[in-house]
């Protein structure tokens, strides 16, 4: 049976440009727990490039810095989030579960089931 369903995609910009976003949350998450940007590429399925331009620019347009790092080395270099990208990590996740709950209330307030309209 076909059924509507709504469906959210939440994500925050700077200045008009996109800073953090479902893709994005992923990559500082797996940063967080693998240690490094090249583990946390490798997780995701994502080049280190691609991982490393997406840091960047989030870099670039945050207020704060998001990441400290320890270059490579003998022991390999590491990455880790500061509290301030933690903190704006857990923020963001919130919102998102709060809006995707309020899209499914109203979606349920317009789309009832068994009515004739949809």
């Amino acid at each position: 049976m076909n059924e509507f369903q709504v469906r959210t995609k939440i994500w925050l910009e700077i200045d008009g440009r996109p800073f953090l976003g479902g893709g994005r949350c992923r990559l500082l998450e797996a940063v967080a727990r693998c240690g490094s940007i090249n583990a946390a590429a490798k997780e995701l399925g994502l080049s280190y490039r691609k991982a490393w331009a997406q840091l960047k620019a989030m870099e670039e347009a945050a207020p704060f810095p998001l990441l400290e790092r320890r270059v490579g080395g003998r022991d390999g270099g590491a990455s880790r989030l500061t509290p301030q990208a933690r903190d704006l990590m857990q923020r963001y996740q919130t919102l998102c579960r709060r809006l995707t709950v309020d899209a499914d209330r109203c979606f349920a307030e317009h789309f009832r089931r068994g009515e004739d309209s949809c």
